[in-house]
């Protein structure tokens, strides 16, 4: 692995690394006007990818699916991903490995459990260089992001393995966008600097400035998420400063797009605005969060084309970028730049990794094997599709209304962001449960965060009010459609404004009342404005009389073993034109 050695610069935090690196072959590629030597030039791969999540198992569902040109094959695990890597590193000593965030939260059974340990040990032995940090490095807080980064043992569950402690990532986590709100220090190192053959190439890593609507207030207390394009262009500055003119961004933020995994049709906002205005110093753009793959050429505001890419999700994708070095100008040579997305196909694993799964599986069987329920058909949706009512999101409202109806509760809520994973009763986990069982494993995928269950008090027309926040544009995402528990209906007029598009609501047939208190179960993130839906905040003087129920794993589990699981399907919301 390589170690950097590192020294602020201006706020932000470069790590200078010397390797001893091949020149690239005569004929290896030409400069921007195609007259020099090819011998004064440097080939440098830069393999990426992006979303993790703690994927080390090979992901159910895992084909890249439509509209991206691939919708069977079996893709992903770390064991293949790893494999691919390698393959595609080759004997080429110029390839730096990269990844543009959520690397870890949001994760599997096999790393939740363990706070992501098992994630950081994959990603080292596939010696990825460098990341930025994403907005799911956060889950648990800044403090346990930076113990994942520097080692150390839980502060509550202790060392898994006491004569071999956790010793932090061999990688470098990059946030140049946040920083502390008093001292507007980063929180971690900004930018990293890697010197290939003696030309210095810089990274700048950050993650989506609407990173405090995605996690939980309470573990990002007094930092702050600045502009993406402001950041990147003022570390693009000092990093010129120091004499680095080759500037790679990974970016936690991203579009979509409807061509193949290798296409760039229709590329949206918030990745296409944020391109057209970074720097025209930042010679490529790795970008993740919307785990769609694409692989586009924008032209900067200069009007020279650039490359932007995303690999998809859960280690399915990797991309190969390669970039010519001019070693007079020690640039990049724009023209030459290319990038290729690459299928991580079930094919040869890397017995490295397979030794890592079976070391934490060791440890986690007993408990991620335990049977705590049946399902008698497919649960699908959640986070897998969050614009739309789905069958996955309202059971789990389902659930959160059950935990909170002893204390008066009578409407569950959830946002499907929560909702990680489908019930499937054909998946069978590593403990060989029968057809139709569920593992606390299985069920730990679905809800992986450890939010808290509190019921709270809202009025009819807060009420109302909460639900028009659906159809308010998060980044990419048109909307975003809550989990309703059973009773709750109600219609969505796509062509109504702003504030008048959910009508007809009800509860058990009656008409919600504005001027009525009905007390409603959800989880401590939406209650403390996640997700945008800042409408669940008390008002000046109100009392929401809140009150903690349950952890929502604890809660779903109760809910699951309550019966035989059927799904609750998805006629809660009747979407009108």
């Amino acid at each position: 692995m390589r170690h950097t050695t590192r020294t602020a610069i201006g706020g932000l935090v470069l790590g200078a690394v010397t390797l001893t690196l091949a020149t690239a072959p005569a004929g290896a590629g030409n400069d921007r006007d195609g007259s020099k030597d090819k011998a004064k030039q440097v080939k440098l791969q830069i393999l990426s990818f992006n979303d993790y999540h703690g994927h080390l198992e090979p992901p159910s569902g895992s084909s890249l699916g439509a509209p991206f040109g691939d919708t069977t094959t079996a893709l992903g695990g770390s064991e293949y991903l790893s494999t691919k890597l390698t393959e595609l590193r080759g004997t080429n000593e110029n390839s730096l490995t990269v990844a543009a965030g959520d690397l870890i939260g949001g994760s599997t059974a096999l790393s939740g459990i363990f706070h992501d340990e098992p994630s950081v040990e994959s990603l080292d032995a596939m010696e990825l260089d460098v990341s930025s940090v994403g907005n799911h490095e956060f889950d648990e807080g800044l403090t346990e992001l930076l113990r994942m980064q520097r080692g150390g043992c839980h502060p509550v569950d202790g060392c898994y393995f006491p004569n071999d402690p956790y010793e932090g990532a061999d990688f470098e986590w990059l946030a140049a966008n946040v920083t502390y709100a008093k001292s507007g220090k980063t929180v971690l190192p900004g930018t990293w600097v890697e010197e290939v053959d003696g030309i210095k190439v810089g990274f700048i890593g950050m993650t989506l400035e609407g990173t405090p609507e995605l996690v939980s207030p309470t573990g990002i207390q007094g930092l702050n998420f600045a502009d993406e394009v402001v950041t990147a262009n003022a570390a693009a500055k000092q990093l010129r400063k120091k004499n680095v003119q080759a500037i790679v961004v990974l970016l936690h933020e991203g579009g979509l797009q409807t061509g193949t995994y290798n296409g760039c049709a229709g590329i949206s906002d918030p990745i296409a605005t944020i391109a057209a205005n970074l720097d025209p110093s930042i010679d490529l753009i790795v970008t993740g969060h919307t785990h769609v793959p694409y692989v586009c050429t924008l032209n900067d505001p200069a009007g020279q084309p650039r490359q932007v890419t995303s690999a998809s999700s859960f280690g399915r994708v990797v991309t190969e970028t390669w970039l010519t070095l001019d070693k007079k100008t020690r640039d990049v040579v724009r023209p030459l730049t290319t990038s290729t997305n690459h299928l991580v196909l079930r094919t040869v694993a890397d017995p490295e990794l397979t030794a890592i799964i079976a070391k934490w599986r060791t440890l986690g069987d007993p408990i991620l094997n335990e049977v705590v329920a049946t399902v008698s058909e497919p649960i699908t949706g959640g986070q897998l599709n969050r614009v739309a009512e789905t069958a996955m999101s309202n059971l789990v409202a389902d659930g959160l209304l059950a935990a909170g109806r002893a204390d008066g509760a009578v409407i569950g809520l959830v946002n499907p962001g929560g909702v990680r994973a489908e019930l499937r009763p054909e998946a069978i986990s590593s403990g060989g449960e029968a057809v139709g069982e569920v593992t606390y494993g299985e069920a730990f995928n679905v809800q992986p965060f450890g939010n808290v269950v509190v019921n709270l008090d809202l009025s009819g027309a807060r009420l109302t009010s909460v639900l028009e926040q659906q159809f308010v544009a998060r980044g990419s995402r048109a909307q975003l459609v809550l989990g309703i528990s059973a009773g709750l209906t109600y219609d969505w007029v796509a062509s109504a404004p702003f504030d008048s598009k959910v009508q007809n609501l009800r509860l058990n047939g009656v008409a919600i009342d504005p001027a009525a208190t009905y007390r409603i179960a959800t989880i401590n993130f939406l209650a403390d404005g996640g997700d945008g839906f800042t409408r669940f905040l008390p008002v000046a003087g109100e009392n929401q009389n809140r009150e903690g129920v349950a952890e929502d794993l604890t809660a779903f589990i109760s809910y699951l073993a309550s019966g035989p699981v059927v799904s609750p399907g998805t006629s809660r919301v009747n979407e009108l034109p």
